[in-house]
């Protein structure tokens, strides 16, 4: 028995031949080659995602603590109108009500965006149908003074159009979809998957999120310790460790932490109870307090 046809066969200048069990011996060689070199190449796949996902010393404690600080709800964060709502609205009436009040809330603080949804009901216009017969100006009177409230008015407007031509008034059912809609980034979609129907596919991450999450070093650039450019990078980078039943509270918390402690100029760590736990404790105050004195002493009299 031969193995002729088994291993290539080199002709020319260089003519050579292996005997039947040269041949093995070098055939099993190569396979367990092949097979080593695959599962190290395994084994650094896995390794790179468990680096990755890995989650950062501590986060339960600094969870906890935020939570302790912030043991009454806030009152600014962003509540749609129709978790108030009677039981006798249909159920694509109060999912759009969701998403139109959750594009209200955007760059908003909760009590004005709450105030424009009622307005919205109270005028009959929480509806597609409803929203896609009335008047632009008069979106823009009712909304006012939400943040951006005349780019907010055109995109009900075309999203009203747009859920009562495509989705007989309902709204998209997935994020995808969402993503579509005028007006529509990743936070809301989530925010809108998971109030009008309670599908969690994300974290919900507003600026506010997306800086104290880099404060804390819970986040960081792929393949490096650089931060996070931006809110969509926090959430892809956020969710890859943690864990999924902290992804709808984490947003709300992290959001009224935002406003009263960790605020986005001259964070008031003195007050804040998990500072030992943060690599950027006192640095962004102390950094902003040695400008003013700089500035001040500059300063001709």
């Amino acid at each position: 028995m031969t193995c002729d046809g088994i291993l290539p066969t080199c002709r020319g200048s260089l003519d050579f031949h292996l005997h039947a069990q040269d041949q093995m011996n070098w055939f099993r060689v190569v396979s367990f080659s092949c097979v080593w070199a695959a599962s190290l190449v395994q084994e650094a796949y896995i390794l790179q995602f468990m680096y990755v996902g890995e989650a950062p010393a501590n986060w339960e404690k600094v969870l906890q603590g935020i939570r302790q600080m912030r043991s009454s709800p806030d009152e600014h964060e962003p509540v749609a109108h129709e978790e108030t709502a009677d039981n006798t609205v249909l159920p694509k009436e109060r999912r759009f009500a969701v998403l139109a009040s959750s594009l209200l809330s955007s760059q908003t603080k909760g009590h004005v965006s709450r105030g424009a949804s009622q307005c919205l009901h109270e005028n009959g216009l929480l509806t597609a149908e409803a929203m896609n017969k009335a008047d632009e100006e008069t979106i823009k009177k009712l909304i006012y003074p939400v943040g951006f409230y005349t780019r907010k008015a055109s995109y009900l407007k075309k999203v009203a159009n747009i859920c009562l031509m495509k989705y007989d008034g309902d709204i998209p059912s997935s994020i995808e979809e969402l993503l579509l809609l005028p007006g529509v980034g990743p936070k809301i979609a989530h925010l809108v998957m998971i109030r009008g129907w309670n599908n969690v596919q994300g974290i919900c991450v507003d600026t506010h999120v997306h800086r104290i999450c880099n404060r804390l070093g819970w986040v960081s650039r792929s393949g490096s310790k650089q931060k996070t450019l931006t809110p969509e990078e926090t959430r892809q980078r956020l969710q890859l460790w943690l864990p999924k039943e902290e992804w709808v509270p984490i947003n709300p918390l992290l959001v009224g932490f935002g406003r009263s402690i960790c605020t986005p100029l001259r964070p008031h760590c003195g007050e804040c109870s998990v500072s030992s736990f943060c690599p950027s404790a006192y640095k962004e105050a102390s950094s902003f307090s040695s400008k003013s004195k700089k500035f001040t002493l500059n300063k001709k009299p």
